[in-house]
């Protein structure tokens, strides 16, 4: 059934505190809608979408669906946790349903949407792009899986992962876990990388790249897709594309003037450039924005100093690749050799992930001096005592011998609070991973 969004004057989202349906949110308030919803928790995002307008109930329950609701958005990912309220949703209630990826099937379909795709470098890819077009007035719509810093990005309205754009150009972090992206019709689509990941629905990589055969195949021809077609992953993904196939290879250059470090970050940078060159934006306006360009909220991101001088940053990595890209981007600034010293606050994210990518987990730390591990955030799971941070620490210490596991997150405050004396300005403290290893930084800040 076809949704008139023309019509809709109140909207209720189920998850509103996710990171992609957030934006569908900040989108529906900036098209003047009322906007309610509900979430378990109360983080940074739900935070930010209270100060510009959304009516949210921590807590989540189908009485918490206010009277008058002409529509009921609902992230992918309460079929997994809360599949009562999921099913109360699609059966008790005749008020039109739709998932955050269905939404994105409405707002691309016509437009010129540009995808960014991958298993790592997703959100910086598209920030990046955001920070291009907008620099040269292409008037982009944008939504991002962080929150974007700088007035410049967010036209001085607080941290946001929505750009509100009046032209034709549609850019759209595109994640394929559950096979999301494919709700997304784009005429350029970006692969950054396939990698193992969102092994808890996919059943190995051969699963993964069936799904990104299957977005290549929504290109039209005379479509775009970017990417480089001689990764391992990638060659036979894209051999039957109807799209032309373009190199970001033959975009990058190792010499990139950024202000986030990391070779991950100037290959993200080269894929973005390729998709302002398909748009008539010559390179070095690509790189003149780019220099500008400050990052994401939990990407790199610097906290503050402590007391004793030290730096707090926190990152999102929650991948073994993540983790070993983004260390190394911090020991490009901060070397050994130099007297700094890396401090990983790490929390592993889903037994699924940290049970089959173990080895590579233990092997990623390699460029820190010291890792502190928190319990493993289940999330969407059940834990069923086959894995967890001890064993994981255990495998680390084989390769550095430099991690503890701790059983909660107050231990570990503890335990730093009891060692902040031995700690000075040549101390980063790096909080780390998709869960909620940043309170541990906020804990140190205050």
């Amino acid at each position: 059934m076809n949704l008139d969004l023309s019509k809709i004057k109140n909207v209720h989202f189920i998850g509103i505190g996710g990171i992609g349906i957030s934006a569908i949110a900040r989108m529906m308030i900036h098209n003047g809608k009322k906007v309610s919803g509900q979430d378990m928790q109360e983080g940074e995002v739900v935070k930010e979408l209270k100060k510009v307008g959304a009516s949210i109930t921590i807590g989540q329950s189908f009485s918490n669906i206010p009277e008058g609701t002409d529509l009921i958005v609902y992230t992918i990912a309460i079929d997994t946790y809360d599949p009562d309220l999921a099913l109360k949703i699609k059966t008790q209630t005749e008020i039109p349903i739709r998932s955050y990826p269905e939404m994105l099937d409405i707002i691309s379909r016509d437009k010129y949407t540009i995808a960014v795709s991958g298993t790592h470098g997703k959100t910086t890819t598209t920030a990046m792009i955001a920070q291009i077009l907008r620099g040269m007035k292409y008037d982009p719509t944008v939504i991002v899986g962080s929150l974007l810093t700088g007035d410049s990005m967010n036209d001085g309205q607080g941290k946001s992962n929505f750009i509100a754009g009046n032209s034709k150009y549609f850019v759209v972090e595109a994640c394929e876990y559950r096979r999301s992206f494919l709700n997304i019709n784009p005429k350029i689509l970006i692969i950054t990388n396939i990698d193992n990941d969102h092994l808890d629905y996919y059943k190995d990589i051969e699963d993964i790249k069936s799904a990104f055969r299957e977005m290549i195949a929504r290109l039209p021809v005379g479509g775009y897709v970017i990417c480089n077609p001689n990764d391992k992953y990638i060659g036979d993904v894209i051999k039957n594309t109807k799209a032309k196939i373009i190199n970001w290879e033959d975009f990058f250059d190792s010499n990139l003037n950024l202000k986030i470090p990391g070779i991950h970050n100037k290959k993200n940078a080269a894929a973005a450039i390729a998709v302002a060159d398909i748009l008539g934006i010559s390179k070095s306006d690509s790189k003149k924005y780019l220099a500008e360009f400050l990052g994401t909220w939990k990407r790199f991101e610097f906290k503050g100093n402590i007391s004793q001088g030290s730096m707090v940053y926190d990152d999102y990595a929650h991948h073994p690749t993540e983790i070993k890209a983004s260390l190394d981007g911090f020991r490009e600034l901060y070397s050994k050799d130099d007297g700094w010293k890396l401090t990983v606050i790490f929390q592993p994210h889903l037994f699924s992930r940290t049970k089959l990518l173990l080895d590579d987990f233990a092997k990623s730390f390699s460029d820190a001096d010291n890792v502190i591990l928190l319990p493993i955030y289940h999330a969407r799971e059940v834990d069923n005592g086959t894995i967890s941070s001890e064993i994981l620490a255990n495998e680390i210490n084989k390769n550095t011998n430099n991690s503890k596991a701790f059983i909660n997150l107050g231990d570990v405050e503890i335990y730093l609070k009891n060692n902040l004396s031995n700690m000075n300005e040549k101390d980063i403290v790096i909080t780390m991973g998709a869960g909620e290893a940043s309170k541990v930084g906020d804990f140190l800040l205050e």
